[in-house]
């Protein structure tokens, strides 16, 4: 679907026009290219007195080949001019009380127009219930208000996220490296506003940060069209063999799909009494594990709720949460998930904020985050990591039906004034899949660009 306002305010007349009138300017977006650098520019690195991560962020941003620029000099040498920024990254896990928050205001205020056009912005920061006194934790949970105002106010595509790291981990490579390349790069375009805690996981780094799913066999349901199909060919894409399934209607599409990536098809109605068994024995007679279970099948039946059948609502619970759970219990129950596996649920901002005419949709993703939060400390002794990602507006045939004005206002009512693409929603979860992102677990990370609804 194209978003044909974005198009224009691209255009010579469409700038003037904005400029003029203050109508919402969507930026262009710096996505994902295989060999693109993670920045456009150097990175400004800023302790707080104290702070515990400096050191490894260092290491972390050197390794992936950002350049650190000086944070005295402020001067580009070679041009002369003032410096401007790929990233600015903000230590603040030294921060111990609300007097402490004024180095925030030192570290940005003076930088806040040196961002890059789709820069990034990552505070870090200790996650408040391992704080060692109230006001360490009051000061620390302040620095959620700090990044999500930031995200609304830098805009041409800059994005801005909140990192909790645990005390624990001490920002090893192993830990937070895959969480900051995925921050810092084309792949987090459309993630803003967020808050990711990185506690004790299993992670390993890859050989190749390019192909960070090589060897790794990932189940995609949902699989034919829409966010499944950009989800089987970026997983593809790096390095997954990929297992995409759907129900046996959309079995063309599917195998299109499946023959595009070089991945196989399965044919199945979750909702069956026994697809978790068939989908068992298929996985371990073909592959003999699942490395990855990404549930992205779902569906809508919408009603106000006064107006809706009971069909609709079983229909739509089934599909969209309680298939998640008879599947998960088989897989785990037969050990078909291995040490270092994932499991990936997609939610969506209506399970956060509701939406009026989807009582039975967001009741069901809001239960899709129940289900992470619930197994996530169930299944760590086991290493296996479960987040969810939280969709808003994203172009699908899906959104296209909506109305014009309601498609409109859910495209400009977020930081960067547009729509998501699939290809947003699938580099996420890409990322929460990655071997190197085991210490990533209970999140739910919204794909919405920073939408002003919900939490």
């Amino acid at each position: 679907m194209t978003d044909r306002y974005a198009s224009f305010v691209q255009s010579a007349a469409g700038r003037a026009l904005v400029k003029r009138l203050g109508l919402p300017d969507p930026p262009r977006l710096r996505r994902h290219h295989p060999g693109d650098p993670l920045l456009p520019g150097p990175a400004l690195l800023g302790p707080a007195t104290g702070g515990r991560l400096t050191e490894p962020i260092s290491r972390i941003l050197t390794n992936a080949g950002v350049e650190l620029a000086d944070p005295v000099a402020g001067i580009d040498a070679a041009a002369g001019t003032p410096q401007r920024y790929g990233a600015l990254l903000f230590d603040a896990t030294g921060i111990t009380d609300s007097t402490g928050l004024r180095q925030l205001y030192d570290f940005f205020h003076p930088q806040a127009r040196a961002v890059l056009p789709s820069g990034r912005v990552i505070v870090l920061g200790t996650p408040p219930p391992e704080c060692g006194s109230p006001r360490e934790a009051t000061a620390q949970r302040a620095l959620e208000g700090l990044v999500r105002s930031i995200g609304k106010e830098f805009g041409r595509g800059t994005t801005a996220q909140l990192v909790y790291v645990t005390r624990a981990e001490n920002g090893t490579r192993t830990s937070l490296e895959s969480t900051l390349r995925f921050l810092l790069s084309g792949r987090s375009a459309y993630v803003s506003g967020q808050v990711i805690r990185v506690g004790a996981g299993t992670a390993s780094a890859p050989a190749d940060w390019n192909r960070p799913l090589d060897g790794q066999v990932v189940l995609v349901t949902g699989a034919a069209r829409g966010i499944g199909a950009a989800l089987a060919k970026v997983l593809a894409r790096d390095g997954a063999q990929v297992v995409a399934l759907d129900i046996p209607a959309a079995g063309d599409a599917l195998a299109a799909v499946a023959n595009d990536i070089g991945g196989t098809a399965v044919q199945l109605d979750l909702t069956a009494p026994d697809a978790p068994t068939r989908l068992a024995d298929h996985l371990a007679g073909r592959h003999g594990r699942v490395d990855v279970v990404v549930h992205n099948a779902g569906i809508t039946r919408d009603k106000t709720l006064g107006r809706m059948d009971a069909d609709r609502w079983d229909q739509v619970i089934d599909v969209n949460l309680s298939s998640q759970e008879r599947i998960n219990d088989v897989l785990l129950e037969r050990e078909l998930i291995p040490t270092g596996g994932r499991i990936v649920s997609v939610s969506s901002i209506a399970g956060i904020a509701g939406n009026r005419g989807q009582t039975n949709y967001a009741t069901s993703k809001a239960g899709v985050i129940g289900l992470v939060e619930s197994l996530a400390p169930a299944l760590r002794e086991r290493g296996i990591s479960v987040n969810a990602v939280a969709p808003g507006f994203i172009e699908t045939r899906l959104t296209a039906r909506i109305p014009l004005v309601v498609r409109e206002a859910g495209r400009r009512m977020n930081s960067l004034a547009q729509g998501g693409l699939p290809v947003d929603v699938a580099e996420t979860i890409g990322w929460l899949a990655w071997p190197a992102s085991g210490a990533v677990s209970g999140n739910v990370v919204r794909v919405c660009g920073q939408s002003l609804l919900g939490a």
